[in-house]
């Protein structure tokens, strides 16, 4: 029967991994292992510690999510809640938390919104190109408010984005906006339509890019898999007034046929799920590469309704990706050995901007 790998074990040792995420050594089943403990659920964890933890992933083998989990400490001083909020964030489930939605703490902006007037909002298809994305728009435009929409497709916990608090750190990204079951994010949304609205509203962004956290499920079926969400959030923009600007998946790394060139993700999901058309961001590439990707567009009948835009970017954006203070990883590849996924989600980026700037 499906359930929760329950364990108790011993912490070890305890550092600091990302603000709000803690790493653990924790003494389990006889052996050591790694945990993380989300402070803002668990509280504070100290070595000697009792631990409850699920250990789950880590039996199943997952690459994504394959580690332990701290659920609480045993024994641990009682925690009140924090803040005034009562909206509740992972709902009904034993780790249930309110938080302070954007849609009451700033009610007047919110209702205020009168539609985007065909604003780009840019759509990644991978948490991956969230930091491609923002390297490049502030490559472009130094002084630029970028705000980051995560949705619950991926992780629900922001804090587990090294990539959110390394572009943070590194002053590459000014507000985090967590909307439905994700939460931790600058601003708390109930669902993706406000939480893009207080990216524009309350955060005063420029650039909006709207993604999963980390961790997208996928399963060998044809449509069971996270990323059917990016048709959904093309007609969220479209329906807000604004102009969807997608990031599509593109590897030519991979050797999957599935995922080789632009991934049937994408395909999938813009075929199946958008009612509304989209900008599709390409970046130079070899003609063969181009081809290739246009000719998988075409059987899907995708540019009937979408449009595919080539986007050229200067030696300064390919600088800037080059040296980015924030390591690119996707699917275990860096950007050397993956330059055409990166450069495409900067693609988009660089395209939102340039219409932003119109």
């Amino acid at each position: 029967m499906p359930g929760i790998r329950i364990r108790h074990g011993v912490a070890v040792e305890v550092s600091r991994a990302r603000p709000g995420v803690l790493e653990v050594v924790v003494e389990v089943d006889g052996a050591k292992a790694r945990a993380i403990a989300y402070e803002d659920l668990t509280g504070p964890v100290a070595p000697g510690d009792r631990l409850v933890l699920n250990t789950g992933a880590v039996a199943l083998g997952l690459g994504t999510g394959g580690m332990h989990f701290v659920i609480a400490v045993a024994g641990g001083d009682d925690t009140e809640p924090r803040g005034e909020g009562h909206a509740m964030k992972l709902r009904y489930t034993p780790v249930q938390h309110a938080v302070q939605p954007v849609e009451e703490t700033h009610a007047a902006a919110i209702d205020a919104f009168d539609g985007l007037g065909g604003k780009p909002v840019v759509l990644a298809s991978l948490h991956s190109g969230l930091a491609p994305m923002c390297v490049a728009a502030r490559a472009m435009r130094p002084g630029l408010k970028i705000a980051y929409v995560m949705t619950d497709g991926g992780a629900l916990p922001l804090a587990f984005s090294e990539s959110v608090a390394a572009l943070t750190a590194a002053g590459l990204l000014d507000t985090t906006i967590t909307v439905g079951q994700a939460f931790g994010g600058t601003l708390e949304a109930v669902n993706l339509f406000s939480g893009i609205i207080a990216a524009f509203q309350v955060a005063r962004a420029d650039l909006v890019v709207v993604g999963a956290g980390p961790g997208n499920l996928g399963t060998a079926s044809r449509f069971g898999f996270a990323l059917m969400e990016l048709g959904v959030n093309v007609n969220a923009v479209a329906a807000l007034g604004g102009r969807a600007v997608v990031a599509p998946r593109v590897s030519f790394a991979d050797a999957r046929e599935r995922h080789h060139g632009i991934s049937h993700h994408t395909i999938t999901a813009l075929a199946t799920a958008a009612l509304a058309g989209s900008e599709i961001a390409l970046p130079s590439l070899g003609p063969d590469r181009r081809e290739a990707i246009i000719a998988r567009l075409e059987a899907a009948n995708l540019l009937e309704l979408h449009r595919v835009v080539d986007v050229p970017f200067g030696e300064d954006v390919e600088a800037a990706l080059r040296s980015s203070p924030v390591p690119f990883a996707s699917m275990g590849r860096s950007f050397d050995d993956d330059p055409d996924c990166f450069r495409t989600a900067a693609a988009a980026a660089v395209l939102a901007v340039l219409q932003g700037l119109r």
